[in-house]
């Protein structure tokens, strides 16, 4: 049985892709949000409350893919053609945002929790794959 030597370099960018992405993913949602909070007429008033418009559910929903597909574009820049880092960041984020779904269940339908949670993972793989066919340098 042979031994895989660990390239640390490697490792140290996949781990800077997984921050990259969260750094994005978060950064992108924030901006997303203060432009929906002014466009979306009512939206700041029952933002706290969470007693969004069907319209409003909507509207959340693309706030999510947005920064979704940012991270995953952010994911593949730091580690171009290395495939095991926006997945890993892709399942984190999934991770992540699971927990707050089910904690508000109650405050959202059933669909809009299916279509968030079901989407971050191919979001962030479509981002990536967008920088890959860029033109991005590939790794090994």
């Amino acid at each position: 049985m042979t031994v895989r030597k660990i390239n640390m370099p490697k490792l140290l960018r996949a781990v800077l892709a997984i921050a990259a992405g969260f750094v994005v993913w978060f950064a992108v949602a924030t901006i997303i949000n203060f432009a929906v909070r002014w466009l979306v007429p009512g939206y700041a008033d029952v933002e706290k409350a969470m007693t969004f418009s069907l319209f409003m559910l909507i509207v959340r929903l693309f706030l999510g893919a947005g920064p979704s597909i940012a991270a995953g574009v952010a994911c593949a820049a730091v580690t171009p053609g290395i495939r095991l880092p926006r997945y890993v960041f892709a399942l984190l984020l999934l991770a992540l945002f699971v927990p707050v779904h089910v904690s508000l269940w109650d405050k959202f339908p059933i669909w809009y929790h299916i279509i968030f949670l079901g989407s971050l993972v191919p979001l962030v793989v479509l981002g990536a794959r967008l920088m890959d066919s860029s033109g991005a340098k590939r790794g090994d």
